[in-house]
């Protein structure tokens, strides 16, 4: 009975929605009558470097911290993902129609505030509509990794349709995360239809509040396995790191043909395998980013390529990384930057691991619960030059130097990213300068 009138109550909270639709139709048809162009253009497909925010963030901690925090933030250009439930987000719809956005009203304003483009994560999905009760939150992972259910499909989309029309500066949503909860136990594979019927739900939705904002998914782990394996792996998508999970390949192809459409499309993603393996090493295993890319970007006729998530350092048991010196992990991360480039990304998200202690490896900015946090990292450094650098419509060049082993070299007109690979100094000669490079060290040059 209770899904019964879930579904009715979905039905008329929607008519809003769709009055709403029909107002914008008609604003667009006489825009067009008229010979004007409507008031409100399509914003970009494709953003650049940015990061995801997680359980902790600038909007909380010291004051002092705080406002040294989005003091760093200005002016870097990164554009900022929250998720709409979970990852620093309140539930945000605990009863059917009874919202609490606050803790989403916090991270946007943040982004807005610090000069940034907000983008968020449809996901999470509230309690009821996946079998738990009304007004109550379960935050275990097992419950919060569970998709809505079939029957509920149409109040998610809905509840994202509430949420584009609260943050109508928001004009870019990603669809769920990671096929959380989309498994087809009976099967042993991802249940790819669910997830694309979720999607379709979801994207009709959105486009019925505005035509012009920006959807995209799948959001599908690229999960490989080390050369050698033949059981399930892919036989097209592979190289020297090993080869994609076949099921991973079929996933993405059913959704790619079943899509009601994509404004961009998203991949997530290691650069290790499904066992933590790196091969042939850290810094070559970078080059499945480039690979799959290239793959995806055929796939779908080239639609703009985003990376929701993506990762070069294995997580320990309790998915933590931070087995690396931060100058090695800030080496291969440039080095995997550019073999996403490689690839044809031009969106990507670097997965924040904020904390409220020290030490805080791979964080962005010294944690803002310290009485002198707020201050910048390395790789806060390494990711705003590389959106400043090689940001959207960057056309990557050849140049030449050295080509030997251990050496990562990207350039385009105006700069060169050069990354040493090696844990001892050495010189090299790149774009016709002698360069002496430290241990892991991470250069720029500016071209004439």
């Amino acid at each position: 009975m209770r899904d019964h009138e879930g579904r009715r109550a979905a039905a008329g909270r929607r008519r809003p929605a769709l009055l709403a639709a029909a107002l914008a139709l008609a604003l667009l048809l006489l825009a067009a009558c008229s010979g004007g162009p409507p008031d409100d253009p399509a914003p970009p497909a494709e953003l650049g470097w940015g990061f995801t925010h997680t359980q902790h963030s600038a909007d909380a901690g010291e004051d002092r911290a705080v406002r040294r925090a989005r003091a760093t933030l200005e002016g870097t250009g990164l554009p900022q993902v929250q998720h709409l439930m979970g990852w620093g987000s309140a539930n945000p719809e605990p009863r059917p129609g009874t919202y609490d956005f606050a803790a989403m009203d916090r991270r946007i304003a943040l982004a807005e505030e610090t000069g940034a483009t907000p983008v968020i994560t449809l996901c999470c999905a509230p309690d009821w509509m996946k079998g738990g009760r009304e007004g109550r939150t379960d935050w275990s992972t097992r419950s919060l990794e569970r998709a809505p259910d079939p029957e509920h499909f149409a109040d998610f989309a809905e509840l994202a349709a509430t949420t584009a029309r609260r943050y109508p500066q928001v004009r870019h949503y990603l669809v769920w995360n990671e096929f959380k909860g989309f498994w087809n136990e009976a099967e042993g594979r991802w249940d790819h239809e669910g997830y694309t019927e979720l999607y379709n739900q979801v994207r009709r939705a959105l486009k019925e509040v505005d035509p012009a904002l920006r959807v995209g998914g799948p959001y599908l782990v690229m999960d490989s396995f080390p050369p050698g394996r033949t059981e399930g792996a892919s036989r097209e998508v592979r190289g020297d790191w090993g080869a994609l999970d076949r099921r991973t390949v079929d996933a993405f192809r059913y959704w790619n043909r079943h899509k009601d459409g994509a404004d961009f499309v998203v991949a997530d993603g290691s650069s290790y395998t499904t066992d933590g393996e790196l091969v042939p090493d850290a810094f070559a295993a970078t080059a499945k980013f480039t690979d799959v890319g290239r793959w995806v970007r055929e796939e779908t006729g080239g639609l703009p390529l985003w990376w929701a998530e993506y990762y070069v350092e294995p997580g320990d048991a309790d998915d933590q990384r931070a087995g690396w010196p931060e100058p090695r992990r800030r080496a291969v991360h440039a080095a995997g930057l550019a073999a996403l480039a490689r690839g044809g990304a031009t969106t990507a998200f670097y997965w924040n691991p904020e904390r409220t202690t020290t030490p805080c490896p791979g964080c962005l900015w010294r944690p803002t619960h310290l009485p002198d946090g707020g201050t910048p990292l390395p790789m806060l450094d390494l990711l705003a030059r590389f959106q400043r650098e090689f940001g959207p419509g960057t056309r990557f060049t050849s140049v030449p130097g050295d080509t030997s082993p251990g050496l990562t070299v990207l350039a385009d007109d105006h700069a060169t990213l050069i990354v040493n690979h090696r844990p001892t100094a050495r010189t090299v000669r790149v774009a016709g300068a002698r360069v002496r490079l430290e241990a892991y060290e991470v250069r720029w040059l500016e071209r004439g």
